[in-house]
């Protein structure tokens, strides 16, 4: 699976004014990040959200497939990343407000530390 750089651009373009994007491979995808904090991911050729308890409602309300993969053996995994509304993909404003939605939740994440 290859990043869009297209979609990576358009994203990065549009959520400017939010803070300082950046991007990060991982696994065949990207992770999106403003000032730090990882608000998306761009896989499975689709932009998903980051979301979370306070933000869920407002996901639910627009019928935000959860992401999940199934691994060998069947196991489905979910994270808690929304599929972003289709109209993220040409109206920046859109863009905007959900990626908004997307920081707020990724700041209130708790910050996870690495085992040493």
């Amino acid at each position: 699976m290859a990043v869009d750089e297209g979609l990576a651009d358009w994203v990065t373009e549009a959520c400017a004014p939010l803070g300082a994007i950046s991007r990060k491979r991982m696994f065949g995808g990207a992770a999106l990040y403003c000032d730090g904090f990882a608000f998306a991911i761009l896989a499975f050729d689709a932009l998903w959200f980051k979301a979370d308890a306070e933000s869920d409602a407002a996901w639910d309300a627009i019928g935000a497939e959860r992401f999940a993969v199934t691994r060998d053996g069947g196991k489905v995994q979910s994270i808690n990343y929304r599929r972003a509304p289709d109209d993220v993909y040409d109206d920046a404003d859109a863009m905007r407000d959900w990626a908004g939605l997307a920081i707020a939740a990724s700041r209130r994440a708790p910050v996870k530390t690495r085992k040493t």
